[in-house]
């Protein structure tokens, strides 16, 4: 479930909204994405940390 629902996000928000002008234009923007999704985007859900600070208080 969680997998769908990151796919969902990730379609909705950023796949819709951009476009591509080549496939390494496609891959950077991707990585991009994947950085700030662990790294910048706060979750309450993970008492305002982002997952790489929220798994990484546990270590």
């Amino acid at each position: 479930m969680f997998i769908l629902t990151c796919f969902q996000l990730f379609t909705h928000l950023f796949l819709h909204s951009h476009e591509f002008t080549s496939i390494e234009h496609l891959i950077q923007e991707v990585e991009n994405y994947i950085y700030y999704y662990n790294n910048e985007r706060i979750q309450v859900k993970l008492k305002g940390l982002t997952p790489v600070q929220y798994r990484n208080q546990s270590l």
